[in-house]
């Protein structure tokens, strides 16, 4: 029989270990490379439900900002923004309930719940005020991250008479 010589198992022994360490080495940047993208999807996605609760209050505001429709209120118990109709017949109340943003849309003279209006978004807590046509919302999100809005209301300036 025929021997082999050891150079020969070494060169293979060697190879094999450079596979290996190769497959460490990707394995190593694949697991940092997704934690790193975790890290940033959650990131967003923070700043995603926070900028999406202000904007969408910021829309509902802009939308009925004309004299005398945008005011705060309470109801049960907590602020609301009241956003009401041109003939002042039917309201669209926002506040938070029971950890959701909500939005009632009712009879202005209906006896409403805040249990009775549609969930729009996870909130934990929504402040509202409204000093001289300036409007302020602070909102924290179930993360516990805040968010701020600050309107002033224009309430038909500009507008062609």
């Amino acid at each position: 029989m025929k021997k082999r010589p050891i150079q020969h198992q070494l060169n293979g022994l060697m190879a094999l270990l450079l596979f290996g360490v190769f497959a460490a080495c990707v394995l190593a940047v694949l697991l940092t490379g997704a934690n790193a993208y975790r890290r940033l999807t959650q990131r967003d996605q923070e700043a995603y439900l926070r900028r999406t609760c202000v904007q969408y209050l910021a829309t509902r505001v802009r939308q009925a900002d004309s004299r005398d429709r945008v005011s705060v209120e309470s109801f049960g118990g907590a602020d609301a923004l009241v956003l009401t109709e041109t003939d002042g017949s039917y309201t669209t109340r926002i506040y938070c309930y029971d950890g959701w943003l909500m939005e009632l849309y009712a009879a202005a003279d209906a006896d409403m719940e805040p249990q009775d209006g549609e969930k729009v978004l996870e909130l934990s807590s929504l402040r509202l005020t409204l000093e001289d046509g300036a409007l302020t919302a602070d909102t924290v999100d179930t993360a516990g991250a805040s968010g701020t809005l600050r309107m002033t209301l224009r309430s038909g300036e500009g507008a062609a008479a």
